[in-house]
């Protein structure tokens, strides 16, 4: 597989206008809510907002355009997973709180659902489940104890099952699988078709959106902004920071969320062979059960789109276009991607890209608001918001509202991030987390024990239970 004809822009932006659309505003603002961020965490907030209280003017104002950061780039994946694990949420919060949120996660996935059918925001939703599976013994024991944790923690055997070799084989062409957990609740998506869709929907329903706006500070009462042709001020009540990676722009954000990127590829649109011997008829979403983050989707139009962590952390948080783009990781996916599917054998890779996600500290994401000084957050979803971002915005809705429901006590809410370590520590550790990462899947691979670097990776992380 060669990426020397790759396409260096997210595939997902083919179907979506390139570029910002919308005008920047040439006047200062007054709203009731002003929202910094275009991505899903910002319209998501938006909509629930005109939905819940029409009355409100709710303004967004973007940087670059509509989906322009992780919502427009990921991987699809719209699955109610916490980042580092239910059994971590319990051990922190008690098993009843990590339910509720579990709970709560996995209804923000039919809730998106819901809402593209009723507002008609086609964004090719396949509710066709999550299969991780395990390509090793080792792996095939992580994946029986994983599911056997989460049913000790109240999640029903309907909702996530271990999956034998056999019947895990039976849903994909996948190589060297010895077994599965399989979580119903799980969904392939196009995301710059859902967000670029939940925009026209938001405005549709009165929300104003302006993109190439450039907020140079926020504070109780609103935001200053830029323009390439005016400066301004959006005076509000209620001011919301959903920037998620980019959050490290603002005074005092420095060490809140660092980026770490994350990079994708996907094949051209395989013939009617290739898709058979790869399987996933009902596009389920996959990864295996390595320490490695890798993640994957069939398409809508017959490719297969496979992603992964491992680029390196950049050193003050760096984040370039040129970031975007990494051979070797690239070539790794691409590597692999025929390692995982032997069928994809000589496919041509379409397309490469990358950018980056939101990351704090703890790894453990937030939905913050202070009704006294009108200001509020939400993020630090380490790659695992499609779904999590629609529960934070409805809950950043209700909040800002004053008003109380099953969300509004969830164990995230009101969580405080504890800052970054300075630099150079930060580059340091964050580096050498990652080299135990892929270190530990090679010395697993070789010894067939669990790796204790893989141990040590977790404890760093706070990953408990």
């Amino acid at each position: 597989m060669t990426l020397e004809y790759a396409k260096t822009s997210p595939l997902w932006w083919e179907a979506v206008p390139a570029g910002p659309t919308r005008r920047p505003p040439a006047e200062d603002l007054s709203a009731d809510v002003v929202i910094v961020g275009a991505g899903f965490t910002g319209l998501w907030s938006a909509y629930y907002l005109k939905r819940l209280a029409p009355e409100l003017r709710v303004v967004v104002l973007e940087r670059d355009h509509v989906g322009f950061g992780a919502s427009g780039r990921n991987g699809g994946w719209c699955h109610p997973e916490y980042p580092l694990g239910l059994a971590t949420l319990a051990y922190r919060h008690g098993k009843e709180a990590a339910l509720r949120f579990q709970h709560a996660a996995m209804d923000a996935v039919h809730e998106i659902a819901r809402v593209c059918e009723a507002e008609a925001i086609d964004c090719h939703f396949a509710l066709g489940g999550r299969l991780l599976v395990a390509r090793s013994p080792l792996q095939a024991q992580r994946a029986a104890a994983d599911v056997a944790e989460q049913h000790a923690l109240g999640v029903s055997p309907d909702d996530l099952r271990y999956l034998s070799a056999i019947e895990a084989r039976a849903l994909s062409g996948l190589t060297k699988v010895q077994g599965a957990s399989y979580l119903s609740c799980a969904a392939a998506l196009q995301p710059a078709l859902l967000v670029h869709g939940l925009a026209r929907t938001a405005e549709r329903l009165g929300v104003e959106i302006y993109e190439g706006v450039t907020v140079t500070t926020l504070a109780p009462g609103g935001a200053h902004f830029r323009s390439a042709t005016y400066r301004g001020r959006a005076t509000a009540a209620s001011t919301l920071r959903a920037t998620e990676g980019y959050t490290k722009a603002f005074k005092g954000e420095r060490r809140t969320l660092i980026p770490l990127y994350s990079l994708m590829i996907a094949t051209e649109p395989l013939n009617g062979a290739t898709l058979e011997a790869v399987g996933l008829e009902r596009r389920e979403v996959f990864a295996d059960y390595g320490h490695m983050v890798i993640y994957g989707q069939r398409t809508h139009d017959g490719r297969i789109a496979l992603g992964g962590r491992g680029a390196p952390y950049h050193f003050g948080s760096g984040i370039k276009q040129a970031h975007d783009r990494d051979d070797v990781v690239h070539g790794h996916l691409a590597r692999l991607l025929v390692e995982l599917f032997p069928a994809l054998k000589g496919v041509r890779i379409s397309h490469r890209w990358g950018g980056p996600l939101g990351v704090p500290r703890d790894w453990r994401p937030s939905v913050s608001y202070g009704p006294t000084s009108g200001l509020g957050h939400a993020g630090g979803y380490v790659g695992d918001g499609v779904a999590l971002a629609n529960l934070a915005g409805r809950t950043l809705a209700e909040l800002v509202l004053g008003r109380t429901s099953e969300r509004t006590d969830l164990p995230w809410v009101q969580h405080a991030w504890r800052p970054w370590e300075p630099e150079p520590l930060r580059y340091l550790g964050v580096n050498a987390g990652l080299w135990l990462t892929r270190s530990a899947d090679r010395e697993e691979s070789r010894t067939g024990k669990e790796s204790a670097r893989a141990r040590l990776g977790d404890w760093i992380r706070g990953k408990r239970g």
